[in-house]
């Protein structure tokens, strides 16, 4: 497969998972510092990852957060709490992650998890 064609279907997986709004955003955004780094992520991220068959983008979600929650990563984490649930992923399989993840990342970074996502619930909830 081409790279204009990984793009492509980057693209459509991307706009799938993390909103048209955000993607527009991220788009308008381009500057020669990122645009060449911002076809990589939509490329081999969305375009070859994200479109594997092996998994559902429900548990590439959950897997994802989990390995956010764990690197402390709280930009990317909060941007994918958020799209999450255009996957499907529910606020209580959310918690039931967030409460895992005490186990086996450490109770600070599931705690300050368990705040972002507070936080992410109620700016969906203002927004209708």
């Amino acid at each position: 497969m081409k790279d204009e064609e990984h793009y492509q279907q980057g693209m459509d997986v991307r706009r799938a998972v993390l909103g048209d709004k955000h993607v527009d955003r991220t788009l308008s955004q381009l500057t020669p510092l990122n645009e060449e780094f911002q076809n990589f992520i939509t490329r081999y991220a969305w375009g070859d990852i994200w479109t594997r068959p092996g998994l559902e983008h429900h548990t590439r979600s959950m897997i994802t957060i989990a390995m956010l929650i764990a690197l402390n990563r709280e930009a990317e984490l909060k941007m994918h709490l958020r799209a999450a649930f255009n996957n499907g992923v529910t606020r209580d399989e959310l918690k039931e992650l967030i409460m895992h993840s005490a186990l086996y990342c450490g109770l600070p970074a599931a705690n300050a998890t368990m705040h972002l996502a507070q936080q992410v619930f109620d700016e969906m909830d203002a927004a209708g």
